[in-house]
């Protein structure tokens, strides 16, 4: 393989990964606990958007359980986050025909 054409793969392995970064960051990914009650929006990057509590299980009594419902349920949504954009570079990037294997 010459240096024009490995040249040539980088530029598109760059411009395929500014795609990603772009498409990761419209992508939406919600994660829950509680059956639901509790329901955390994060982009394709993890990043925290939105977070939804039913009412019914705010009880001020135990507000520790509301906590770990709500980092459950971020902890879930950053975890499909992570797995799209896994999957979503995977596909991106597949299509080239490079010389070394990539880490995903």
């Amino acid at each position: 393989m010459d240096l024009k054409n490995l040249m040539a793969q980088a530029q598109q392995m760059q411009q395929r990964a500014q795609q990603v970064e772009e498409a990761l960051l419209k992508l939406t990914v919600t994660g829950s606990a509680g059956g639901g009650m509790v329901t955390v929006e994060v982009d394709g990057k993890g990043n925290v958007r939105k977070v939804r509590i039913e009412p019914s299980v705010v009880n001020p009594a135990d507000i520790e359980m509301l906590e770990d419902l709500v980092t459950v349920a971020t902890v879930d949504a950053q975890k499909k986050a992570a797995e799209a954009a896994q999957r979503e570079m995977r596909a991106l990037m597949g299509g080239l025909n490079l010389p070394f294997s990539l880490p995903f």
